[in-house]
């Protein structure tokens, strides 16, 4: 009788112990979540406070307190942004050099990342030292040098200075697709030298396809600084049927002589992050994978 009640004892305890362990971890658990929805609220209030500016009229971007759901709301200031100045061709323009810039920067950075990672040859640690040393040159200290020879080719106010140099490679997208082909099996390009495949070859047919997280990274942040960049065609592009959309944002805040109406300007700046936010949402599952893996393996 004892033992029969001893036992019930240690599983009542153990019952006990359950119940409280369960009841601690659903606590944690749901302060965790609490605590990451504030904090996603407080990173994500800018992008929604520019959303909501960009649905009212002038005097309710000023009232205090502030207000976030505007009343009325005005759709119309996205329509009325086109009237001063031409978005729809900005946005062609930013298109039509962020798109090859972005091809060119994944051509011309695997060729020579998988030179670096799978290829073995005289001083390719050294190269690839002096590679990784390119990043710690500041832009202004090429600028110059870089607008001369521009000007001398006769580039100046057209798109080539801003795409070209795409396709001679970027110390980062070079070393980020290094790391993520160092992290393909090397015995997959050796069964294929033995099939009689070309180096060429194994790059297109094996290391891209198993690549594909990692190119996504690498293109979505090329075309992100090709869209989002201000200081490249405010140095090589006049003409303002030439301007890209962080120009044309610009244009668009000269053209108020009399004072900066808000809506207006944050309309035209929602317009200009709303495809990248697209973009994003349609690559994450690849974007975030390839953060993830190029950093396994050196």
């Amino acid at each position: 009788m004892a033992q029969v009640l001893a036992r019930e004892l240690r599983v009542g305890r153990r019952a006990a112990h359950t119940r409280a362990y369960l009841i601690r971890r659903i606590i944690s658990r749901t302060a965790l979540y609490v605590f990451v929805t504030l904090m996603s609220l407080v990173f994500a209030a800018p992008l929604l406070w520019m959303l909501s500016t960009s649905l009212k009229d002038d005097p309710q971007v000023y009232r205090v307190p502030p207000i976030w759901i505007p009343h009325p709301i005005r759709p119309a200031n996205y329509v009325e942004i086109f009237t001063r100045r031409p978005m729809g061709m900005y946005f062609l323009n930013t298109l039509r050099y962020a798109l090859p810039t972005a091809a060119g920067v994944l051509i011309s950075c695997s060729l020579v990342a998988y030179s670096f990672a799978r290829l073995r040859w005289p001083g390719r640690d050294a190269l690839f030292f002096l590679c990784l040393a390119t990043m710690m040159i500041p832009y202004q200290v090429t600028m110059i040098p870089l607008y001369i020879t521009f000007k001398t080719l006769g580039w100046i106010n057209t798109y080539l200075p801003l795409v070209v140099p795409a396709f001679f490679g970027n110390a980062y997208y070079i070393f980020l697709l290094r790391q993520f082909f160092a992290t393909i099996p090397e015995e997959l390009s050796d069964a294929a030298r033995v099939d009689g495949c070309s180096e060429g070859r194994i790059l297109l047919r094996i290391i891209l396809p198993l690549s594909k997280p990692a190119l996504a990274v690498v293109g979505l942040f090329q075309f992100m600084g090709a869209w989002n960049d201000y200081l490249g065609p405010l140095i090589y592009l006049s003409r303002e049927d030439m301007f890209p959309l962080a120009l044309g944002l610009q244009s668009l805040r000269a053209s108020f002589q009399e004072k900066l109406v808000w809506p207006y300007m944050m309309a035209a700046s929602t317009m200009m992050i709303l495809p990248v936010i697209i973009i994003f949402f349609l690559a994450q599952r690849s974007f975030i994978e390839g953060i993830t893996v190029t950093g396994l393996k050196g």
